[in-house]
């Protein structure tokens, strides 16, 4: 069952201070949950910014009754109802949506948050209504261009040349921390590497370390069993025990059953999970810098872009 919208915690909320007392945020979040009938599925559903969901859309409720003056602030986080808020209620007992909040003369939130409000040939304009809060509508557009981007690192990775691919693995897995502060990983991959790719040292001597092996692969064309095996071949004789195979495509589900049970311990990356990574880790001066993909919220309109700056030649520094 959906949750409730956050247009849905309005009339609750003003109900809970139809009683002329004053109230604390974390009570008529609570009282208008209640007067919800929400589940315990439903309390425990979190937004992604980790904020529980019920509260968040209760808190926006509140917010926009008081930009309506149907509720007014005594104090941080206190409020009690006003006429103006009595009236709405009685006007629209079985439920309030932002469109009501129209009828109120001055109101105009996007004004109150220092924003301009959409013109419209002089005519009031009344938002498109949304389940959604401001923070989940963000979160969500978030999400979207996070995809958008790892989509089209991936594209890139597929189209470049495989010793590109291989120095992108192991500056993926050195961003993400491995080979410690001095970041002690290198590409060993070409004509005689034995199946090795690429070699991280967990430690200053190499005494501890990690085999890589990269397959720059279309989309479609998957690692099977027998190159998993060949990866694992390669580490006899080598005192090694750990091993990470990426690839842009994906992995046959005999190969990730023959990773699964061999002794050796090895970690697949499929093409999805490595774009994810990138994008996750910023991949410190190399394919992603932190600079280079960068999140910025503009209050006007609230938009959400990222900015990113195609340079493969990137790449080569620092590996």
């Amino acid at each position: 069952m959906a949750s409730p919208s956050w247009s849905d915690y309005m009339a609750p909320a003003l109900r809970v201070l139809s009683d002329g007392e004053i109230h604390v945020l974390k009570d008529i979040r609570e009282a208008a949950a209640d007067a919800l009938n929400l589940t315990p599925e439903q309390r425990a559903e979190t937004i992604p910014s980790g904020q529980l969901r019920y509260e968040n859309r209760c808190t926006w409720a509140v917010s926009y009754l008081k930009h309506a003056a149907a509720i007014e602030p005594v104090s941080r986080g206190k409020y009690r109802i006003t006429e103006e808020g009595r009236t709405l209620l009685a006007r629209h007992p079985n439920g309030i949506v932002e469109a009501d909040l129209e009828e109120i003369a001055g109101y105009d939130p996007k004004s109150s948050w220092g924003e301009s409000a959409p013109q419209d040939s002089g005519r009031q304009h009344v938002p498109e209504e949304t389940e959604l809060t401001p923070d989940e509508q963000i979160g969500q557009a978030v999400d979207q261009l996070t995809a958008e981007v790892a989509e089209e690192l991936l594209t890139r990775l597929r189209g470049n040349d495989p010793d590109f691919f291989e120095r992108a693995i192991v500056a993926v897995l050195l961003g993400m921390g491995y080979g410690g502060a001095d970041k002690r990983g290198k590409v060993i991959g070409g004509t005689g590497d034995g199946g090795v790719d690429g070699v991280i040292d967990q430690d200053a001597l190499g005494l501890d370390q990690i085999y890589v092996q990269a397959k720059r692969y279309a989309e479609g064309n998957n690692v099977g069993r027998e190159t998993i095996q060949a990866f694992v071949g390669a580490f006899q004789g080598r005192n090694v025990n750990r091993g990470v195979f990426i690839t842009s495509s994906d992995f046959t589900p005999a190969a990730r059953q023959y990773a699964d049970a061999v002794s050796t311990r090895i970690i697949l990356i499929n093409g999805a999970r490595l774009a994810d990574l990138m994008v996750r880790y910023h991949v410190k001066g190399q394919v992603i810098r932190p600079s280079a993909l960068r999140d910025e919220y503009s209050t006007n309109g609230a938009q959400l872009r990222y900015q990113w700056i195609n340079s493969p030649s990137k790449l080569n520094e620092g590996v």
